[in-house]
Parts: C-alpha cells; structure tokens; sequence
C-alpha cells in the first residue's frame, strides 16, 4: 500500500471514529433548539430543559437522533401545523408536553407527525394537547406509541377532532399504555398490519378502536368508557380482541362489520345505552352488533344491561357464537333476518338470564334449548308502532302457547345447549397482572 492509500485509508477511519462519538445538544431556548435540530447528526441527542418553546415553525428531524425533554418541558406549537415531522428512521422522541398544535385535518396537523418510511420511529412519555391528530403516520414500519396522554378540543365537535393516533399503511406498530381523551378516534388504522393495541384508555371519542381495512391486529386489555362505541372492527381481517372492557358507551360496545376471521373472547360490555334510540330506527345501544357478512368467533365475554345484547343484520350470519353470557339486557337479541341461526358449538351454548329452563341431569347445559325471541317479538321490530302491546295479557298468552307447541322451532336465533351458570363473570375482562397502567385515570 503506498503512502496516499494509507493517508486516504487513515482519513477515512478517523472520520468513522469521529462520527461515532454520539453528541448530546442541551438547549434552553427557541434559538438553540432550532440550531440543534439543524445541526444533530445520526446517534445524538437533543436535551430540553425546563420551559416553554415556542415554535415558529414546526421542528423537522433529518436525523436519527433521540429528542429527550427534562421535566416541565414544553413545546407550543402556536396554533398551527404541527409540533414535530419525523422524517428519518430510528427517531426517539420522549419526555415531552407538545400542546397547541393546529386543527387542520387535511394538512395532517398533529403532535408528531411521522413521514412515510421513517421506520421504527419512538414515540415515548409524551403528553400531546391539540385539536389535530394526537400523532399521524404513514406508509412507514415498526411505529411505537407508549406510554402517552393525548388530548383533543372538547370545545369541536367530535367529528371535527383529529385522532388520537392516525395509522395509514403502517405495518408493526405498538401503541402501549396510552391514555386519549376528547378526540375523533382514539386509535383509527386503515389499512394497517399486525399492530398491537394493548392495555390503553379512551373516553370522550367516538370510538376508541376503529379497524379499517386492517389484517392481523391484536387488541388487549384496554378501556373504552363513556364514547359512542367501544371497538369498531370494519371491513378487516383476523383481529383479536380480548381482555378489553366497554361501559357507558352509546352506539355499541363491539361492532363487527364485515370481519372476517376475528375472535372476541373474554371482553366485557356493560350499559351501553341510547337516550334518542327508536326501535324503528335500529339505533338503540347495542353490547354486540354483527352486522354484515363475514365469519368470527365470539366467545366468553360478558355483554350486560344494555339496551339490546346482541344485534345481527345484513348477513351476520356465519358467526360463531358460545359460551358468552347475555345478563339483564333490555332484548337480548335483535335478529330479524330470514336465516335461522344456531349459537351454541360443539355442545355448549350460552348463558341467558333470561332463560328460565332447568338441568335435571346437573351437568350445566339446561335441558331445553332456547329461542331468546320469538315472532311476537319480530313483528314489534317490524311494527315498533304496536310495540304498546308487549306486555298485554294477550301477548303473554300467545308467547306461552307458542312455546308449548314449539311454533317458532327452526325461527330465529336458537341456542340449543344454553348454559345454567354464567360461564365468566363481569371481571373476565381483567388480567391477572398488577398493572397499575391499565387503569382509568383520575379525571
């Protein structure tokens, strides 16, 4: 090797050592933010001290550096587009309050936006305040939300807010641990792969999981009370949703809408309730509503004291149904279609209190099967104006002479083994795991 080879060579590794001695920018103002932020190369870190940055245009990451803040520090965006742009991988952003970032939904305002292939981008500690999305991100891999407080303007209606967190083509997030408040969404994926929503709180949205178009998502061990309903799973396939729990919502607590291939186990919903809902209307609060074709498992979770249990229409029929239990609801089902329907599998069905059937052979399958509704009550959906007549001593007749000569048998919803005990209780839904993160936060 001659002598210019070995000084390119010596060049050039010196340059390799210099690189890899990881920066650390610590700023405490505006000025020295920005140069930071312009200035940091891949492997550093920006420290942000105590106080309140006002930004004058949103901070813009080319780098991949971890952007950490001390406490107290505040990043005020000023009413208008966003806090941060992520447009590099391995970016980390933690330990921050971003707040005041601008509403406008079709500029994809947010907290922190995340630019298409900005892969594994980290998202942790934060506190987002605004009225446009909490975070937004597309077309990019391995996205992780942990540990965040997002907040949207109570003040907008609430199909005017941002989501909490926005998902367009991302494939392997994790959105952990977060709490959402006051928002569209609290989490709405389209088009979306394997992301992983666990153990997180949503109230004041409008739904707090919404699915669209999605494939192999797995929520758990989340929270949705007081929004218009509780997970959405649309036009997707093969989401799992366990261990969650729904209450106070409006709309519904689970919706599958042409899912295909999901599984609901061992969730619970209570009190879903619709002060305006009109039977005419269908729109009173459903615990589970299947409406549309597609074919999922639903299985040991507790619906109760809802307005209706359990809705299925236009084609929800291929779904499998067992060992849930179905407790003090208004009408247990709402079922008006043509197909009859059998909700029970490999011999066991489903618990109903409102079933009034016996077990002499005590092996907790009552000995009769049963039909949640009958006729009678299909012709009050149909005709809710004679709805007035339900509760007539005639009706009560008519009801008891059906059932001796079996008139409604092969009609309707048919739960051929129906279970005597409930098979889970209202606490199906909890882990056993002192996880002090998966609980409501103080108000």
């Amino acid at each position: 090797m001659n002598a210019f080879a070995r000084l390119l060579l010596c060049t050039a590794l010196s340059g390799l050592a210099l690189g890899a001695q990881a920066r650390t920018f610590e700023v405490s103002d505006f000025a020295e933010l920005d140069d930071a932020v312009i200035e940091a190369e891949d492997g550093d870190e920006i420290v942000i001290k105590k106080g309140v940055y006002e930004l004058e245009a949103p901070l813009e990451i080319f780098s991949r550096v971890t952007v950490r803040g001390e406490q107290g520090a505040v990043i005020d965006a000023g009413g208008r587009g966003s806090g941060f742009i992520v447009r590099v991988p391995k970016v980390r952003i933690e330990n921050l309050t971003v707040r005041n970032y601008g509403g406008d939904l079709y500029a994809r305002d947010a907290g922190v936006m995340v630019g298409d292939g900005a892969d594994g981008t980290e998202l942790v500690n934060l506190t987002l305040q605004g009225p446009g999305f909490g975070v937004r991100a597309d077309r990019m891999n391995a996205l992780v939300v942990e540990g965040c407080t997002i907040e949207g303007d109570a003040a907008r209606h609430v199909l005017d807010r941002g989501d909490g967190i926005f998902l367009s083509y991302v494939k392997n997030a994790r959105l952990n641990h977060n709490s959402l408040r006051n928002v569209r969404d609290g989490y709405y994926l389209e088009n979306v792969d394997a992301a992983k929503s666990d153990f997180n709180y949503f109230t004041g949205a409008q739904y707090g999981i919404h699915y669209m178009y999605t494939r192999d998502c797995t929520a758990t061990g989340n929270r949705a009370v007081g929004v218009r309903g509780g997970y959405a799973l649309m036009s997707s396939d093969r989401v799992t949703l366990t261990k969650s729990y729904s209450s106070r919502n409006i709309e519904f607590g689970i919706l599958l809408n042409v899912a295909d291939g999901c599984l609901v186990e061992e969730n619970t919903v209570e009190g879903v309730h619709n002060s305006k809902g009109r039977a005419a209307l269908d729109n009173e609060g459903k615990g589970i509503f299947i409406y549309g074709p597609g074919k999922s498992r639903v299985t040991r979770n507790w619906i109760a004291e809802s307005d209706i249990g359990i809705g299925v229409a236009l084609g929800g029929e291929g779904n499998v149904l067992w060992d849930n239990a179905f407790v003090d609801n208004q009408i247990q089902v709402r079922y008006v279609g043509e197909t009859p329907l059998e909700w029970s599998f490999e011999g066991r069905g489903n618990y109903w209190s409102t079933n009034l059937g016996w077990d002499v052979d005590h092996d907790g399958i009552s000995d009769r099967a049963y039909q949640p509704n009958d006729s009678l009550d299909r012709i009050f959906w149909i005709y809710p104006e004679a709805r007035f007549l339900m509760d007539s001593p005639v009706t009560a007749l008519l009801r008891w002479l059906a059932s001796q000569f079996e008139i409604d048998r092969g009609k309707g919803v048919t739960d051929s083994h129906p279970l005597v005990r409930p098979p889970v209780g209202p606490d199906v839904h909890e882990i056993k795991t002192d996880n002090a993160k998966n609980k409501e936060p103080a108000k």
